[in-house]
């Protein structure tokens, strides 16, 4: 298994030379404690945390996995140290109210230090990962008393959080949840039914485990109309808010699965548990969004965290590896072959990883600016601004989670592919970032699900097309500006071509919905990701104008090869990923037949 390096020069580039976080900071009601002292002391310290602490215990955790005996879960060995550790440092409270024991510091760098933790330890970060939904879900709809209760033992990371949706019998229809919510006299409810893949659902590292949960009152209408959302707690505290007495939820095993195995997943099932209504009756829907959200944000994270973890495993071995003669020359001479780094379809894997890593780093490190802005409004009570920003994270949100974990789990296979025979071997590690990768496409909705929310959702019901015109409005101004700039031109030529384009087919598919609504569904997938390849270009072309810009003054540069660097993967992407785009789009505008015209019966294997 690869040893993880924080990859701090690159994670500083984007917030203070690409995207200017201090000045962002200094916009936000609570930015003024994100000095750069203070932002800097956290990068660091949480470097040191990843590094030393979380990245040991990876392979570790994987080959022991968790534990399962009589309803309780034992995570691997090390994980409740590395936890407590967590705890001590404070890290779960990073951005959330000093009121509560947080530190109230942007939820960008929260973001962050998640990257750094899930690149080192994606098992390890899903525990505390999903509280941080849990916690989002009670600052914005629940009451102060439940606030009062839950957030303190939260924000310390002494009580964690999970989200209960998924049942037997349905997944993403959650207007299925069978779930039901029965009143008391003292306004709580009785909770009963099954859940199930709930991660972090049963363990050992908190003292408490807080749900919360999708379940149906007894007059609830069907559908997704009639969903209440609910607290249920694995101990019911007690009125000073310590723990009390055990609540009738209890896990009745854990899945055996292909990757992320230090991570516990969980069948769930509610026995008339004692629940609190959060937010209002039959709304419960629209308050998990927040929490889905959030969810959905951090999945995408694990998209660039795995290409990064690859290609820092894979980097060092194709220096290292002897195999064959470059076909331009010797490249070592005095060996019996060259490294492999000198070939150029291993060159090819290579790029690809950097690229979709710190292509897909940029990406999220900009949507975090809007989460930033939205906590900001709702702190302040600012409802307009914060349904403005977060429409606009709406249309990032399934092209960041869909797109960047497609990507992610590519350039995992690439760091096995260029180890060989070798990658596929398990002492080597690589292999295991493969497995850990391919459920971010799966859980938090499918890709298929994250592509129809995106096209069928927030184009063409939400806003007509009206998302992608602005957002390539913002594209085409930074065209505009760099259009005369000798170098520049390329990315901006290609880059005006792809926004017309992505604008073209959005119209397209549009019409063509009139007559074929299949073809939204079959368009999705290829929409979403030429919308993701046309995204990460731009974010790749303002890397390079940043890094032209650096080298060009020549003043201030303690690093030319890093600028050097992000010019020449920028080349690479808009030549050899970009051209992507065509195959999809030329894909998305056929008509549904031929995927819809053959008999359900006659799908067959036996004739």
């Amino acid at each position: 298994m690869p040893a993880y390096k924080a990859p701090l020069r690159d994670i500083r580039f984007l917030m203070n030379e690409l995207l200017d976080y201090p000045a962002h900071y200094q916009t936000l009601s609570n930015g003024e404690s994100a000095d750069a002292d203070t932002v800097e002391m956290i990068l660091e310290s949480a470097a040191d945390f990843c590094e030393n602490v979380l990245s040991p215990i990876n392979q570790s955790g994987d080959e022991e996995g968790c534990h399962f005996k009589d309803g309780e879960v034992t995570t691997p060995k090390g994980f409740k140290e590395a936890y407590d550790q967590f705890v001590q440092g404070g890290w779960q409270g990073l951005s959330y109210p000093e009121e509560f024991g947080g530190q109230n510091l942007p939820m960008s760098l929260n973001l962050i230090k998640s990257e750094m933790m899930g690149t080192a330890n994606w098992s390890f970060t899903m525990y505390p990962g999903l509280s941080m939904g849990c916690m989002n879900t009670i600052m914005q709809f629940g009451t102060e008393e439940q606030k009062n209760i839950y957030m303190p033992h939260l924000v310390a990371g002494t009580w964690s959080g999970t989200m209960c949706l998924t049942e037997p019998q349905c997944g993403t229809d959650l207007g299925q949840v069978k779930s039901k919510a029965e009143p008391n006299d003292d306004g709580s409810y009785n909770i009963s039914g099954t859940k199930i893949f709930i991660s972090a659902g049963e363990h050992d590292l908190t003292e408490n485990i807080v749900h919360i949960v999708l379940a149906r009152l007894p007059d609830a209408p069907a559908g997704t109309r009639g969903i209440s959302l609910f607290i249920v707690p694995k101990f019911t505290p007690t009125a000073e808010g310590t723990v009390g007495e055990r609540n009738t939820v209890s896990c009745g095993s854990i899945e055996h699965k292909m990757g992320i195995r230090a991570s516990a997943t969980a069948v769930l099932n509610f026995d008339a548990a004692k629940g609190y209504l959060i937010g209002e009756p039959n709304k419960g829907l629209h308050a998990m969004f927040t929490f889905m959200n959030t969810a959905r944000i951090g999945t995408a994270v694990q998209g660039i965290a795995h290409a990064e973890l690859a290609f820092q495993g894979s980097l060092p071995y194709a220096k290292e590896r002897m195999s064959m003669r470059a076909l331009s020359g010797k490249k070592d001479p005095e060996k019996v072959a060259d490294a492999i780094i000198h070939h150029a379809d291993v060159r090819r894997l290579l790029l690809t990883q950097k690229a979709i890593a710190e292509g897909g780093r940029a990406m999220i490190y900009s949507a975090a600016l809007l989460a930033d802005k939205m906590t900001d409004a709702l702190a302040q009570g600012d409802q307009a601004k914060f349904d403005e920003y977060d429409d606009k994270l709406g249309f990032f949100t399934p092209i960041l989670k869909g797109f960047l974990t497609e990507l992610g789990l590519e350039a995992a296979n690439h760091g096995m592919q260029v180890f060989g025979g070798h990658g596929y071997i398990k002492e080597q590690g690589m292999e295991q970032i493969a497995r850990d990768a391919r459920i971010a496409t799966l859980y938090e909705g499918t890709t298929g699900v994250q592509a129809l929310d995106l096209i069928g959702r927030k184009v063409l019901l939400s806003s007509k097309g009206k998302v992608v015109r602005e957002y390539t409005a913002e594209i085409l101004k930074f065209c505009g500006r760099h259009a005369r700039n000798k170098y520049m031109r390329r990315f901006a030529w290609d880059l005006t071509k792809i926004c017309a384009q992505w604008n073209a087919l959005t119209v397209r598919i549009m019409l063509a919905a009139r007559k074929d609504r299949d073809v939204v569904s079959s368009a999705s997938v290829d929409f979403l990701m030429f919308s993701g390849y046309a995204m990460m270009a731009y974010y790749w072309a303002q890397q390079a104008a940043v890094a032209s810009e650096k080298l060009e003054s020549g003043t201030g540069i303690e690093t030319p090869e890093f600028y050097k660097a992000k010019i020449k993967v920028a080349d690479f992407y808009f030549e050899r990923i970009l051209p992507r785009t065509q195959g999809h789009a030329e894909s998305m505008v056929n008509p549904s037949r031929t995927m819809m015209s053959l008999p359900t019966e006659h799908f067959s294997f036996d004739y």
